[in-house]
């Protein structure tokens, strides 16, 4: 098996080159990284919970810090620390529930002692005496049998003790492990299966002869598009080119070629007809705590638009997209900028863009996502059901640990304050 620590550098390149495409891909293959960290970590018999933490965290820095933008990262590993948590809980749970247990049955053969004495009080006392230092003569002369027999078995059962207790704790290593890496294993399939467990609820949420506007390329707004016409519904789509690197094109051409009725607009004609749809459907890159969306630049203008007519504004996202920072905070980067290229011909606009000639300066900024308030959605569909905006931080509050908020917390120097 590689090293951990070479699976951690190629990631963290992958991330830097930004060669991973997708949140859901993302998502899974942090999730899959982090599994290995946990199996091959070494574990003491004490603060187990403690020690896969810091694991889990250390890598956690280096993943985010390689892509900051892309939420889905610092989602799983905060996840993966909360699974660790939680399973640290139930194992100890379980524990002081089997003490309390073994309390309760050495109380009942105490009961059952005093009814059926067997040995004399002198046996008892002779046991008693041996136990706490080796047996004398005199001793070995006025006890019976039966009372110098006693000291050897309870000897011989603490000791017994003493090498079941250390079988246990070896034992409760293992099954903290196992029982963190079951549960990312179920983790990996929840991301895995998402397109599926939302698609599933399209037919409550699309009905016949309707209009579904919705912009870019999203896969789990194509499978959920698609899955409603598999379940016999008749409806259109919209579908807005998504400029400038026209995503909506990719999406388009998907659904015609799955049957659908698909129409392709330009972005700035969201406006002129969004009258005519019953529906928005799109796709998002993260959803805040406090419901907001970060989703492909253009949406703020269609979520504008839904909300001067009245259409709802529906928005589809896995749960690993499930993030439980807000927009506001300074130390979140939620945005960035693309290539100038994709707006403008460099050798066209080269004069332009050349300080240095004396003439005005031509600027380009191309960037990546907008934000939604939560205002403007009417309805989250993830892999668990639909939501309102305002119980995503109930939602989002089950998935991670206040104290995983901030992975790592750097010294503040001067005005500048940093943390991931």
């Amino acid at each position: 098996m590689p090293d951990v620590q070479t699976l951690v550098n190629d990631f963290v390149n992958k991330l830097k080159k930004r060669k991973i495409e997708g949140s859901q891909a993302t998502a899974k293959l942090t999730a899959e990284l982090l599994r290995s960290v946990i199996s091959q970590q070494r574990v003491p018999h004490t603060n187990q919970a403690t020690a896969l933490i810091h694991a889990v965290r250390a890598i956690g820095e280096q993943l985010i810090a390689a892509n900051p933008v892309e939420l889905a990262v610092g989602n799983i590993v905060r996840r993966v620390l909360h699974i660790i948590r939680e399973e640290d809980l139930s194992l100890a749970t379980a524990a002081m529930a089997g003490l309390g247990v073994s309390a309760a049955s050495d109380d009942e053969d105490d009961e059952e002692r005093d009814e059926n004495p067997v040995l004399s009080a002198a046996a008892v006392a002779a046991a008693a005496r041996s136990t706490l230092r080796p047996p004398s003569l005199q001793t070995l002369l006025e006890d019976t049998s039966d009372s110098v027999a006693a000291p050897h078995t309870s000897s011989s059962g603490g000791e017994s003790d003493g090498r079941s207790r250390s079988i246990e704790k070896g034992s409760r290593v293992r099954k903290l492990k196992h029982d963190v890496i079951e549960a990312v294993n179920e983790l990996i399939q929840d991301i895995s299966t998402c397109y599926e467990q939302i698609a599933e609820q399209a037919v409550e949420h699309i009905h016949h002869n309707e209009v579904i506007l919705t912009l870019g390329s999203s896969k789990t707004v194509l499978e959920f598009l698609y899955t409603a016409k598999e379940k016999q519904r008749s409806f259109k789509v919209f579908v807005a080119e998504g400029a400038p690197r026209y995503q909506g094109h990719i999406l388009a051409k998907e659904l015609a070629a799955r049957g659908l009725q698909t129409t392709v607009i330009s972005d700035s004609a969201v406006f002129a007809l969004i009258s005519r749809v019953n529906m928005v459907i799109v796709g998002a890159h993260a959803v805040m705590a406090n419901g907001g969306v970060i989703a492909p630049v253009g949406l703020n203008m269609v979520a504008l638009a839904a909300q001067r007519h009245a259409v709802p504004f529906v928005v589809l996202a896995g749960s690993h997209k499930l993030c439980p920072l807000y927009p506001h905070n300074p130390e979140v980067l939620l945005n960035e900028l693309r290539s100038p290229s994709e707006l403008l011909d460099f050798g066209e606009f080269s004069d332009c863009m050349d300080s240095a000639s004396g003439a005005g300066s031509l600027h380009v900024v191309n960037p990546t996502f907008d934000y939604v308030p939560p205002k403007f959605v009417s309805l989250f569909i993830t892999d668990t059901g639909g939501h309102n905006p305002s119980y995503m931080y109930r939602l989002i509050a089950d998935y991670y640990s206040a104290d995983d908020l901030v992975v790592k917390r750097r010294p503040i120097t001067g005005s500048c304050r940093c943390s991931v």
